[in-house]
């Protein structure tokens, strides 16, 4: 099992807010945000990770570069439109085999990702699975409604209301790369459309219910986030 991380989105609302460092390399809990994703993925086993950043400031692909790894990380430098194209440019990376997708600005607790993933693996027909979390403290929350079965039946509008929102962490196999045309000649632009794609080609995508998780899009995300961590003191170290 390999790992992508979505790294290459220019972090503009940190920006905004006076954060100067780029969003992969914001410290939280006295780790980069990349950093946090890249531990986690080897905690679990992942033989590779595979992360997108862009090409717009150096110091991000430096670090990455720079930096000695429990885990082997392959490096794509490339600024893209959307999360959805930086996931589509990943795939030479990741096609050849099932693979797990992480946006770079989520946070979870030391367990999350090892019980997200070990449920993925006892669901035998999926193409996909979506972390799903039911702590909403997202501005542009992604909402999904899943079945008896932990099947996603509907996303985005269609899902206004549900318990559930996206928890920015993601299971597939390389299946799903077979809608890319399709979801360029619709002309989607972001990966949230291109998940609500998949539910709606009758794609077999399940949510599954994970603790909370916080993503650090503002510069008051990052004391959330910071707090939220305190709670694990001790178990992953800081």
């Amino acid at each position: 099992m390999k790992m992508g991380i979505i790294a290459a989105g220019a972090g503009e609302r940190l920006t905004r807010g006076g954060i100067s460092i780029p969003k992969p390399l914001v410290p939280v809990g006295g780790k980069s945000l990349v950093a946090r994703i890249i531990e986690a993925a080897a905690r679990i086993g992942v033989t590779s990770v595979a992360c997108i950043v862009n090409d717009l400031n150096p110091a991000t692909a430096q670090y990455l570069q720079s930096t000695s790894w429990p885990v082997p990380v392959d490096l794509l430098v490339k600024t893209t439109p959307s999360s959805m194209e930086s996931l589509f440019s990943l795939r030479p990376l990741l096609e050849d085999g099932p693979f797990l997708i992480s946006t770079v600005d989520v946070v979870f607790g030391p367990d999350t990702l090892a019980s997200f993933y070990q449920t993925t693996l006892q669901l035998r027909d999926a193409v996909g699975a979506l972390a799903l979390t039911r702590f909403i403290d997202d501005g542009t929350p992604l909402y999904a409604v899943i079945d008896e079965c932990r099947r996603i039946t509907a996303m985005g509008e269609r899902a206004l209301g549900s318990e559930f929102i996206t928890a920015g962490f993601y299971a597939f196999r390389p299946e799903i790369f077979s809608l890319i045309e399709e979801a360029r000649s619709r002309r989607l632009t972001a990966l949230r459309q291109f998940l609500a794609l998949l539910v709606e080609s009758g794609y077999p995508v399940y949510g599954i219910p994970v603790s909370k998780t916080i993503d650090v899009d503002l510069p008051e995300d990052i004391e959330k986030a910071e707090a939220f961590l305190k709670e694990f003191a001790g178990e992953e170290g800081g």
